[in-house]
């Protein structure tokens, strides 16, 4: 399926043969949760519902189900007068998200257009203050159950994130938070000697070891708790929501995909790298350039 304006998943369709859908998460400021709950419903069609006093959703809309509300643990509180202030208090830096259903790209199309709406509003990006550390999240499906429809993709991300950082530089407020941390070079390390070739079990392994945390770029515990939820409950005391996606942004298929790349990657990582590495501008050059050669530079 094609959709001006964005480009399909390189590998389109799950195990089952069904095109592959995209859970969105949209955080922004500037607009309360009921306006924009409302602004949902007049661009994507459905009833605004309030179901909290932070809390909207949207109900039949053209995307289905959308909800609303303030991005803070204190949501999900026992309902107080102090929780509704301190909710209220925490307004000015605490985002209000979007979260949709899984989309298709149709879907996605549809939700883009709910940007121009949000802006004459008066919605504020990471841009508008430097305690707007908001962004966009993509929950994408995976495509198999396969430990290398897991590992494969992973790996590749790991490889060129030092790249992605740089052809797509995070607004400098997000940066200063912890939410997007690059993994550690230890653990793309231990990735490169699993190879593509690993099992999910091993990996979800050295990822509990390198880097038992949410705050990445690529966070892979929703999908490993999807898998073996038990072992995350155990091992995270974050909460953690399984679900069979890969949360926030993957690489090209063609990385994932393509055997030789991945082996050229990793090689030059290592001889980049070596036993220490001071700055990480190095390699997302080096990485960049490998990739313009495989043709897959900033598409």
């Amino acid at each position: 399926m094609s959709v001006p304006g964005l480009s399909a998943l390189p590998h389109p369709l799950n195990a089952e043969g069904k095109l592959r859908r995209v859970g969105v998460e949209i955080e922004l400021g500037g607009v309360s949760e009921a306006e924009v709950a409302r602004l949902c419903a007049d661009v994507l069609g459905g009833k605004t519902e309030q179901q909290d006093s932070h809390i909207w959703a949207v109900d039949g809309s053209d995307i289905g189900a959308i909800e609303v509300y303030l991005d803070i643990f204190l949501r999900n509180a026992t309902k107080t007068r102090l929780r509704d202030l301190a909710l209220d208090l925490g307004r000015e830096v605490v985002p209000v998200e979007i979260v949709t259903e899984p989309l298709d790209m149709n879907g996605l199309a549809r939700l883009d257009g709910l940007r121009e709406a949000l802006r004459k509003a008066g919605a504020l990006g990471s841009g508008a203050g430097l305690l707007f550390g908001f962004g966009v999240h993509f929950n994408i499906e995976v495509a198999s159950e396969s430990d290398a429809d897991t590992v494969r993709p992973l790996l590749a991300y790991a490889l060129i994130e030092d790249w992605l950082r740089a052809a797509y530089p995070i607004d400098e407020a997000r940066r200063l938070l912890p939410f997007t941390d690059p993994y550690p070079t230890d653990f793309v390390r231990a990735l490169i000697t699993a190879g593509p070739g690993a099992t999910r079990d091993h990996v979800t392994g050295l990822y509990l070891t390198h880097t038992p945390s949410r705050n990445r770029g690529l966070d892979m515990l929703p999908l490993f708790a999807h898998f073996d939820p038990g072992r995350i409950a155990a091992a995270i005391e974050d909460k953690t929501s399984a679900r069979p996606t890969f949360h926030f942004r993957l690489p090209d298929w063609r990385v994932a995909g393509d055997s030789a790349l991945l082996r050229r990657l990793s090689d030059a990582w290592e001889d980049d790298h070596g036993l220490l590495t001071l700055l990480r501008q190095s390699w997302a050059a080096r990485a960049g350039r490998i990739l313009q050669t495989a043709g897959i530079d900033r598409e």
